[in-house]
């Protein structure tokens, strides 16, 4: 189909409709989610959810690493903070029923399920290091750095660099040796590997899925991530994880008394 007139252009892209491709969001998403995409290695994606959403990010090929930065929707100042996660719950190895914590000492997100390794540790990658090491680290280039695909997500909620703190990772695992201290990468859970995540207050969700920046295999390897989101309810003063730790409930605390402050149940 010729392209080269305006009719000829407008025809061509809409004779593309219905198309689909293997990583893609699917609008609208499938019965009874709010979300439903699939994020190609070296891509990113971003979403604002409600309070209570469970998201579910899955690794189908077993090579995928998924970095997340988490914000208070509205709220760039209040955003996860890793240090404090770890400080406070007393454990650099997230799972489930660990809470992500933001640098208010509120909870954005508990994790209610993991069969993934998560990394508290060593970030995501950044353009210096990845045009070092692979040759190109620029988003639209063959081995995209973190960093650089954060800048876009954020960018499309009003969040500027300046915002973008450490991230978590999840998929790829990396371990602090007891006896020299070094980080070693410990690699993937494998094929099908999932963790969901509970969202504890309304949140910007930032992921971006690259090679993970210790891997240390030659070239940039990633895969495609799946990710869901669906309704659901945050965590009640009832929940045998509210109560888990004395930390986690004093955090849940703050997280009820600026939610109620704000009017939000």
């Amino acid at each position: 189909m010729a392209t080269a007139t305006t009719h000829g252009a407008r025809d061509h892209a809409r004779a593309q409709a219905g198309t689909t491709v293997e990583t893609m969001p699917r609008v609208p998403a499938p019965a009874g989610l709010t979300w439903s995409e699939t994020v190609a290695g070296g891509n990113y994606t971003h979403r604002a959810l409600a309070r209570g959403t469970g998201l579910t990010l899955t690794d189908p090929a077993g090579d995928a690493c998924a970095h997340l930065l988490l914000f208070a929707t509205g709220r760039p100042w209040e955003r996860l903070n890793v240090a404090d996660t770890v400080k406070v719950l007393w454990n650099a190895y997230p799972g489930t029923g660990h809470l992500l914590l933001s640098d208010q000492g509120r909870v954005l997100a508990s994790i209610t399920a993991s069969a993934a390794p998560a990394d508290t540790m060593c970030g995501t990658s950044t353009l210096l290091r990845n045009t070092a090491r692979y040759g190109d680290g620029s988003p639209q280039g063959h081995a995209p750095a973190g960093r650089e695909l954060f800048k876009l997500a954020a960018a499309k909620h009003g969040l500027e660099p300046r915002d973008l703190g450490p991230s978590i990772s999840f998929f790829q695992g990396v371990r602090v040796d007891p006896g020299t201290g070094r980080l070693e990468f410990t690699g993937s859970a494998g094929p099908g590997a999932s963790v969901t995540l509970r969202a504890e207050m309304p949140l910007t969700v930032l992921v971006a899925n690259t090679a993970h920046p210790i891997d240390p295999r030659e070239d940039y390897v990633c895969t495609a991530l799946e990710v869901e989101a669906a309704p659901g309810a945050p965590t009640a003063p009832g929940d045998p994880l509210w109560t888990a730790t004395p930390e986690g409930e004093r955090a849940f605390l703050n997280t009820a008394d600026d939610l109620a402050a704000r009017g939000i149940q």
